[in-house]
């Protein structure tokens, strides 16, 4: 990966040594650009603001504003990735309930950060390989109601999306409610991340309406609206190869 394709990162903690043991791990992946450093919650969020990254690396246990209380201060709409580090691990449920990509413990193994830049290329990269998605795509989506499972065939969804209730999916002929995470869906179907809580079928898109704040709303073939968030509407755009 080249200097120019590689994850552009922050990384954020109050602790000099840990930031330089960091950057020197990130450096020497050869996968992550580190185009700074802050030492505190209100240095890393003025240094997003200017650089826009792809994805921080920040710790949680900092004075004045943890880490946590950073994180909820982000846009969710416009938040780079962000992977939470700590010495502490009772941390980690909380880290994923308020929408940090991942966890690393400290002191950070490079096995480990291999983990996660290889999530994060697999998150961010459009998948090419067909014989890639055909060998993980589940063949019918399980739905529950009414004491009985009903199979969906997977071809047939057209979007899927979560709300307090728990995750739903629309076939042009109904919705059903299914107890498979987003996360699954996304990582066995054809369906693609377009928002934090939708995912659709891009051949199942009827038109798109791009908004003037940088979002986009798809109309679907079953006349639904979906929205498009801003982090997303960059790589639909190319996949649709607009």
């Amino acid at each position: 990966m080249t200097k120019n394709s590689a994850f552009r990162a922050l990384v954020i903690d109050d602790e000099p040594l840990a930031r330089e043991e960091l950057c020197q791990l990130l450096n020497e992946t050869n996968e992550v650009h580190v185009l700074g450093e802050a030492a505190n919650a209100i240095e890393g969020l003025a240094l997003i603001k200017q650089h826009r990254p792809d994805v921080i690396f920040l710790d949680i246990e900092m004075p004045q504003l943890s880490g946590l209380d950073m994180l909820a201060m982000l846009d969710l709409d416009t938040m780079p990735y962000v992977v939470l580090v700590t010495a502490f691990e009772q941390y980690a449920l909380q880290a994923f309930e308020d929408n940090a990509f991942d966890y690393l413990l400290k002191p950070v193994e490079p096995e480990r950060l291999d983990k996660t830049l290889a999530r994060l290329k697999k998150r961010t990269q459009p998948q090419t390989d067909i014989d890639a998605i055909a060998s993980s795509t589940l063949v019918h989506i399980p739905c529950v109601g009414h004491q009985r499972i009903l199979l969906l065939p997977e071809s047939d969804i057209q979007f899927a999306y979560s709300d307090v209730a728990g995750v739903h999916v629309r076939s042009l002929e109904q919705q059903a409610d299914t107890q498979l995470t987003l996360k699954t869906l996304e990582e066995r179907t054809a369906l693609v991340r377009c928002h934090r809580q939708y995912l659709v079928r891009l051949s199942c898109v009827a038109e798109i309406k791009l908004l003037d704040n940088g979002l986009a709303t798809l109309l679907m073939k079953t006349g639904d609206s979906v929205p498009v968030s801003r982090r997303y509407l960059k790589k639909l755009k190319s996949l649709l190869q607009l």
